[in-house]
C-alpha cells in the first residue's frame, strides 16, 4: 500500500476515534515528532518510515509537475503540497 493510501486509512481511523486522533496529535509535541508519528503508525498497523513520508510527498509533487504545464520548471510550487506529513495533520487539526 502507498503511502498516501496509509495516510487516508489513518486519517479516516482518527475521524472515527478521538483517542487515536489525540494519540496522533501528541506525537507533535515529541523531541522527534516525525518519529514518534510514524512509530505510532506503525504501533497501529501501517508500516510508514520517515524517509518513506518525506520521499513520497516529493515524488508526488515531481510527477504532478511533469503532468502540469509540459513538465515545465515554470509550474509554480504551492505551499506545502510536497508534505504528506504536514498535509495529514492540517486535516487532523482541521476536525477539532
Amino acid at each position: 500500500m502507498e503511502i498516501g493510501a496509509m495516510l487516508d486509512e489513518l486519517r479516516e481511523m482518527a475521524s472515527k476515534d478521538e483517542k487515536i486522533r489525540q494519540e496522533l496529535l501528541d506525537t507533535r509535541k515529541d523531541t522527534h515528532p516525525l518519529a514518534a508519528f510514524c512509530s505510532k503508525c506503525r504501533e497501529l498497523g501501517y508500516e510508514i518510515y520517515e524517509m518513506d513520508l518525506i520521499t513520497a510527498g516529493e515524488e508526488f509533487y515531481a510527477t504532478m509537475r511533469r503532468s502540469t504545464n509540459g513538465g515545465g520548471e515554470n509550474s509554480p510550487k504551492l505551499e506545502g503540497e510536497d508534505d504528506f506529513y504536514e498535509l495529514f495533520f492540517a486535516s487532523l487539526e482541521q476536525k477539532s
